[in-house]
C-alpha cells in the first residue's frame, strides 16, 4: 500500500472541501473495493476521504411515491428493512444477494454504484426501477449515470448522497451468482412502474443494459411467456472462466423469466 492522506470528515460540505484540496483524492464509503486495491497497489491516490463519519449519509424513508436511500446505507440495512421490504421486495432480495454477511454490512449503497463493477447487483437495481442518483451537486437519472465499465457520470469533486427509487407496481429481481464471490455472472431486474416496463441486466457485458424487446414484450402481457424465445446477441458480452459469452446469452433468458415471475 502506498502512503496517503486519511481523512474521515463528519459532515458534506467538510468532505467536499477535502475532496477539492487534494491533488488526486478519491472518496471510500464501505471500502469493499477500494481496500483491496489500495492493497495491490493498483491504485495511488494523495488523499483518501472516509465518508463513513458522516451520519446524515445513511438511512432509508419513504417520500412522495419513492424510496430514498442514503449513500452511507450498508446493504444489510437495505436487505432489512420495513419499507424496502413493504414498497420494493425485489430491492430488499437483491441487498440480500449481494456478497456474505461482512461484505453485506460494511459495503454501501452509494459505494457500490459509483465503482460501478460490471458484475455488481445494484446497477441493474437503479437502471431497472428507473432511480435517481442525488449528489452534493445535482440529480442523474440512472439510465444516463452508468456510462461503462467502472466509470459513471460522476465529475471531478462529486460525491453520491442518496439514491430515489420510484416505487414500481411490480419488480423482480433474478440472478446467476459466481458461487465463490457471489457477483452476479448474470442478475437480471425488471419492474413496471412509474418508470415504465424496464429490463435491465448486469454481469452479463461490460457494462449494465437494458433489454428493448424484453420491455416491448412485457408491456403488452407481463408475464413470463411473453418473453419466452427473446434472446440478446453473444457479441460483446463478456466470456471468462466462468461463463462463455453464448451461456452468458442464455442466462439473461432464463433470469428475465425467474425475475418477471418473481414480480408476478
Amino acid at each position: 500500500m502506498y502512503n496517503f492522506n486519511y481523512h474521515r470528515p463528519l459532515s458534506l460540505k467538510e468532505a467536499a472541501e477535502y475532496l477539492a484540496a487534494a491533488s488526486d483524492g478519491t472518496v471510500m464509503s464501505g471500502g469493499m473495493t477500494l481496500i483491496p486495491t489500495l492493497k495491490q497497489r493498483l491504485a495511488n491516490p494523495s488523499d483518501v476521504i472516509d465518508l463513513g463519519g458522516i451520519a446524515d449519509l445513511a438511512g432509508i424513508s419513504e417520500k412522495g411515491g419513492a424510496i430514498v436511500i442514503g449513500a452511507g446505507t450498508k446493504h444489510a440495512d437495505v436487505a432489512a428493512s420495513k419499507v424496502v421490504k413493504k414498497q420494493i421486495p425485489a430491492l430488499a432480495f437483491l441487498a440480500e444477494s449481494i456478497g456474505d454477511p461482512q461484505v453485506r454490512n460494511r459495503g454501501t449503497i452509494g459505494g457500490s454504484i459509483a465503482n460501478n463493477d460490471p458484475a455488481a447487483d445494484y446497477p441493474a437495481g437503479l437502471l431497472g426501477l428507473g432511480a435517481t442518483v442525488k449528489t452534493n451537486q445535482r440529480e442523474i437519472a440512472a439510465d444516463d449515470f452508468f456510462t461503462g465499465m467502472f466509470e459513471t457520470a460522476l465529475e471531478d469533486g462529486e460525491i453520491v448522497t442518496a439514491v430515489s427509487f420510484p416505487i414500481p407496481k411490480k419488480a423482480g429481481y433474478a440472478k446467476f451468482p459466481n458461487p465463490a464471490s457471489r457477483y452476479a455472472v448474470v442478475g437480471v431486474m425488471v419492474a413496471q412502474g412509474p418508470a415504465g416496463t424496464r429490463v435491465a441486466v448486469t454481469g452479463a457485458g461490460p457494462g449494465v443494459f437494458r433489454v428493448a424487446a424484453m420491455e416491448k414484450a412485457l408491456e403488452k402481457k407481463f408475464s413470463a411467456d411473453a418473453i419466452e424465445g427473446i434472446s440478446v446477441p453473444a457479441d460483446g458480452l463478456n466470456a471468462d472462466i466462468h461463463a462463455s459469452a453464448d451461456y452468458r446469452a442464455h442466462l439473461v433468458g432464463v433470469m428475465a423469466r425467474r425475475a418477471v415471475a418473481a414480480a408476478g
